[in-house]
């Protein structure tokens, strides 16, 4: 441990979670001022009433007080605020489906069964990721061509009677009409595949030329962009386009036909929207070859042919294949019958595509178990490594689902005499039946979960023996603890239970819906499936949109709908080029240089603090520093996550971006500086550098990680002097807190995951991380209390 000089300072660097926060908030003053950033990236510090940055309060430690600054790093801007950032929720079966390839499984070294499994995989995602772009064009062609086009505004309808009848038989009308919404919806779409953040005060060619390192075995260390991006968005426009004009020309089985030379182009055309298709499948399954433009590899030529120019001239053919649709229709017909043969062809290479993925990832994972065989059940990938096929499958449902949803109330705003494809009426079917399922598994759950809850309590059985420990001699307290540390146990060890069971519901209505559109079953017997599965569609289309509307209305609500972008949008573009930018490539690279600028005082000692999402963003960081700093510039960096998935949910969800060897690994790095707050009435955050927790004799005991990098057997907790118990890295809070104390900030009730400045055990955790205070030191004296604490109570374990 570095001795503390007389020109040393604490720089503690907040990090919020997901939602966002305000300044104020953040670094805990009633005023806050920026400091740095572009207005995305903000980073702030307290202000006086001058509104000019000011120091934030001493750091008390054994010795003397040390003055400490503190600061935040506002990333909210990034996935939250305005019309733009609000329509990207309309991207949410996009970003999953991105997401799904950072899940899967690791790649043991030198294993190549596993490395051709690992390609495999990673090219049929790829598929899939176009094909849902295929399907979400398919479903718009339907509303806007079929629809609204050619049966609304033929002639002779009722349907919006404004339209004069002139205006219907002009020529090209009602085809351009139809092919417009498609069009603009195909530029909205590559619009926000080109939007990206620009890094402060750092090089982005650093940025890549760090990118191309050998992985370190750090967290996060293949977080980064992938070179191939810009051909994935190409080849997804270029089959956006084609799809609309192999629709408008009859479909995929059938095209439409005609006499003389307007056949012959109608057939060329039919042609060339097929090749164009099957041009992108094919680039989408060969680029995967990260190395591929070394000479000495092949994929130099795949590079090659999807370089800038030839990408330029593929989109080139694009548009003008669908003008040259546009001007072969010259009348629509009564009916676009290729756009439900499409949308059927184009699901069913889904299911084909998805139930390959799911065949090949289940001995993916089983060759991948060798990397976490060894480890604790409790910290083993969830599903054994095979949680990205669900999570798939919810993708795609979710994408067909909001089609339909969309669909509709289209035809119902615009009259009931539109009909709409024969296998929409599948569609509902599928949702009625997942809905009904999705009723009785809530049902099923939440009654099992009260009897066991009910019985547990009725018998007295004690769920949270460490609650016992942190509320000693305070019975209320310890009520109240008691009945949150269950709840918020039972939601982390079963959250991804629910996904598990949402996904089995969609498959379960996915395979009857497909069983009977195969075999044509009329609907008639399932009539109330249909209806219901009509009023579920129809739900999650509105309630989407309207989320959407009021995120661009209401910056409250816009936090609220930001959960979803700061979850998905963390995972750069991989599988689905057409997702919100990664602002992770922003976040992380801004949070080292700052850290980098303050380390150049040698008196300063830098604390990075995370919070939620913020303790990912903040470990990412510290990897990063620990292998781009000198070593004694590394033992002045410290970590502080609080309320943090690090443990019970990244490394389970992402075993090969963040495994558990990663943590240890940093844990070794750091030397101890690494703290972690936590409170047992936390469904969201957890324990992170211990497990395998028990109450033995009034002590509590675990394994976890040591000051070496080893990892073992743990010291028994030590109690604090605001009644936490620090075992390993872990400082486990009363929550309740057990003050108020004088002088300090006071939060009454549970806090659960919110507020964990408000602890006094913060400060006694940034000073450890700092490398200010020993974690083996004396028990320190309890600080005084505003008020006395309840006598003559006695808890579970017999303190009293």
């Amino acid at each position: 441990m570095l001795i503390a000089g007389p020109d040393t300072r604490v720089v503690e660097l907040r990090v919020h979670g997901v939602q966002g926060t305000t300044p104020q908030t953040l670094v805990d003053a009633v005023a806050a001022v920026d400091v740095a950033g572009d207005g995305l990236g903000r980073i702030v510090r307290p202000a006086d009433r001058l509104r000019r940055p000011a120091p934030g309060p001493v750091l008390q430690t054994e010795g003397r007080p040390i003055p400490r600054v503190v600061e935040g790093y506002l990333w909210g801007g990034m996935t939250s605020g305005g019309v733009a950032k609000a329509t990207w929720a309309l991207l949410f079966p996009f970003s999953i489906a991105n997401v799904a390839h950072w899940m899967l499984p690791p790649v043991p070294e030198r294993n190549l069964p596993a490395h051709l499994l690992g390609i495999g995989l990673r090219s049929l995602l790829r598929v899939f990721a176009l094909l849902l772009t295929a399907l979400l064009v398919a479903q718009i062609s339907v509303v806007s061509l079929d629809l609204l086009a050619a049966q609304c505004l033929r002639p002779g309808t009722a349907c919006l009677t404004s339209i004069p009848a002139d205006v219907r038989t002009f020529p090209w009308f009602r085809t351009f009409l139809g092919l417009l919404p498609i069009v603009v919806v195909i530029a909205v779409m590559r619009r926000v595949s080109h939007v990206e953040w620009r890094i402060e005060r750092k090089a982005i060619a650093d940025a890549e030329e760090q990118e191309k390192q050998p992985a370190s075995g750090l967290p996060g260390a293949h977080v980064a962009t992938d070179p191939d991006t810009p051909a994935l968005r190409s080849l997804h426009v270029v089959t956006s386009l084609a799809v609309t004009a192999l629709i408008a020309l009859g479909g995929p089985l059938k095209q439409l036909t005609a006499t003389g030379g307007m056949g012959v182009a109608i057939t060329v055309a039919w042609i060339v929207s097929l090749v164009l298709i099957g041009v992108s499948v094919l680039g989408v399954l060969l680029l995967d070859d990260p190395t591929g433009g070394a000479p000495h590899r092949g994929g130099r030529w795949l590079r090659a042919a999807l370089g800038r120019k030839p990408r330029r001239l593929l989109m080139v053919f694009s548009v003008l294949l669908v003008l040259t649709t546009l001007g072969l229709q010259e009348q629509l017909p009564l009916r676009v019958p290729g756009a439900d043969v499409t949308v059927q062809v184009v699901a069913l290479l889904m299911a084909f595509v998805l139930v390959l993925f799911g065949l090949m990832l289940l001995p993916a994972a089983l060759l991948a178990r060798g990397t976490w065989k060894s480890l604790p059940r409790e910290l083993r990938p969830w599903a054994g490594g095979w949680f990205s096929a669900p999570v798939l499958a919810i993708a795609g449902l979710l994408g067909g689902g909001f089609g339909a949803g969309v669909a509709l109330p289209v035809r119902k705003a615009l009259g009931d005499g539109l009909r709409l494809p024969a296998g929409y009426e599948y569609i509902t079917l599928l949702w009625g039946v997942a809905g009904a399922l999705a009723l009785l598994s809530t049902f099923a759950v939440a009654s099992f979960t009260g009897a066991v809850r009910w019985r547990a309590f009725r018998k007295g059985k004690v769920w949270a023996r460490e609650a016992s420990l942190l509320h000693s001699g305070r019975m209320r307290d310890l009520r109240t603890a008691t009945r949150a540390w269950w709840w918020a146990r039972w939601e982390r060890n079963h959250g991804h239970h629910m996904i598990l069971i949402i996904a089995s519901v969609l498959v379960v209505g996915a395979v009857l819906a497909t069983v009977l559109r195969v075999q044509n079953v009329p609907l008639g017997s399932w009539a109330v499936f249909s209806a219901f599965g009509v009023f579920v569609l129809g739900l999650l289309a509105v309630s989407l949109l309207r989320a959407v509307y009021l995120a661009a209305r209401q910056p409250e609500s816009g936090r609220r709908l930001g959960i979803i972008a700061d979850i998905a949008q963390f995972w750069p573009r991989e599988a689905h080029p057409i997702v919100p930018p990664c602002y992770a490539l922003k976040v992380v690279p801004e949070l080292v240089a700052r850290v980098q600028d303050h380390l150049r005082d040698p008196g300063t000692r830098v604390v990075l603090c995370g919070h939620s999402q913020g303790s990912l963003l903040v470990a990412v960081a510290a990897a990063r520093l620990l292998e781009e700093l000198p070593a004694h510039d590394r033992e002045r960096i410290g970590l502080l996550t609080a309320g943090s998935q690090l443990q019970w949910a990244y490394p389970r969800a992402f075993p090969a971006v963040v495994p558990h060897a990663s943590l240890a690994r940093l844990a070794g790095g750091l030397d101890g500086r690494w703290r972690a707050l936590c409170r047992g009435t936390d469904p969201l955050g957890g324990a992170v550098t211990t497990w395998r927790r028990q109450v033995f004799d009034g002590m509590l005991l675990g394994v976890g990680y040591r000051e070496d990098g080893s990892e073992g057997a743990l010291a028994p907790a030590l109690r604090g002097p605001t009644g936490a118990l620090v075992l390993g890295g872990d400082h486990w809070l009363p929550d309740p807190q057990r003050g108020p104390f004088p002088g300090r900030r006071w939060r009454s009730g549970v806090s659960a995951h919110s507020d964990y400045t408000s602890d006094p055990e913060w400060d006694r955790a940034v000073a450890i991380a700092a490398g200010l205070l020993q974690v083996d030191a004396p028990e320190s004296p309890s600080l005084p209390f505003a008020r006395r604490p309840e006598a003559r109570s006695r808890d579970a374990l017999g303190g009293s």
